[in-house]
């Protein structure tokens, strides 16, 4: 991992830094490039401009680790107002969920009745909940409530990252399932015996798990691959993988951030490509924030040209 990502990532934990920022014009100007606004209302106002571009969307609030069970239902509260404003609007826009968001760190059984309550409403409406993964120190926690989840509905899916060296386990022990995974490289601070620290090594392992999922034995239990990477040349490749092996449109969709890579994503829309675009909003995005500008050094650049021209 480089010096500047470890930084990058060092700093999202830092309630110092954190504080100085929020306090900044220029970082929140930054920040506008990721995110369209704090409230639901601006990611709703979002999601209808893409729609009229031809992207799905998947919505989520920035936020985790939360302390007080009070807060984890409002949090739930939140996304069940939030799915009906997504009916009313007649949006194709899903929702993502960080279990700790929910209650994780309380009480598990409180996080997955928060859950629960998610999933039962999002089948009413036809519509889909994303289990976000958090730290590794996460993982097991957070793929046992998915496949409790998964147990009492299809409309489930959770996110598996690339970075980890655990993945492939985890990912064969939940293909009898036929889960719905979006696959991310990673973007948390992870010790090398529990990540791959050379970016090579994680897009290989990036692009050996997609291609595991969209093999012809897997597809057939009606799994479904978000492929969830901005690396222009890891989509191509796997966009060739698809045509080698006709692999079904169904069976795949590919996972973007709101504001980053936008000429790929007009792209990938402009040719009829299944596109969902992931947009964040909410009070709480500094450590989101930070892990954004460590994912591509053109996104630190970015901020500097605020900086020099606020």
């Amino acid at each position: 991992m480089g010096l500047g990502r470890s930084a990058l990532l060092a700093g999202s934990q830092s309630a110092w830094l954190r504080r100085q920022a929020t306090r900044r014009g220029f970082v929140r100007r930054s920040v506008s490039r990721f995110m369209p606004g704090e409230s639901v209302d601006d990611a709703l106002a979002a999601a209808a401009r893409l729609r009229e571009q031809g992207a799905a969307t998947i919505l989520t609030r920035l936020g985790e680790n939360i302390s007080d069970a009070g807060e984890a239902d409002e949090v739930t509260g939140h996304y069940l107002r939030v799915l009906d404003a997504v009916s009313a609007q007649v949006l194709d826009a899903q929702i993502s969920v960080k279990l700790t968001q929910l209650g994780l760190d309380l009480d598990r059984e409180r996080c997955f009745r928060n859950l629960r309550a998610l999933l039962e409403h999002a089948a009413a409406a036809g519509n889909f909940v994303w289990i976000d993964m958090e730290g590794s120190d996460y993982v097991d926690a957070t793929l046992d409530v998915f496949r409790r989840a998964r147990a009492l509905s299809s409309r489930v899916g959770v996110c598996l990252q690339a970075y980890l060296r655990r993945t492939p386990a985890d990912l064969e022990s939940l293909l009898p399932l036929g889960p719905a995974i979006r696959l991310v490289k990673g973007a948390y601070k992870e010790p090398a015996d529990r990540a791959f620290p050379r970016k090579r090594d994680v897009d290989e392992s990036f692009f050996t798990l997609a291609t595991r999922l969209l093999g012809p034995e897997v597809l057939g239990a009606g799994s479904l691959l978000g492929i969830a990477t901005h690396d222009a040349r890891l989509v191509e490749r796997l966009r060739a993988f698809i045509a080698a092996g006709a692999v079904p449109e169904g069976a795949y969709e590919f996972e973007m951030l709101y504001g980053i890579q936008r000429p790929l994503q007009a792209r990938l829309a402009a040719e009829k490509a299944r596109l969902r675009v992931l947009i964040s909003y909410g009070e709480y995005w500094f450590p989101w924030y930070m892990r954004r500008l460590a994912e591509r050094p053109a996104n630190v650049w970015f901020v500097a040209r605020s900086l020099w021209s606020g």
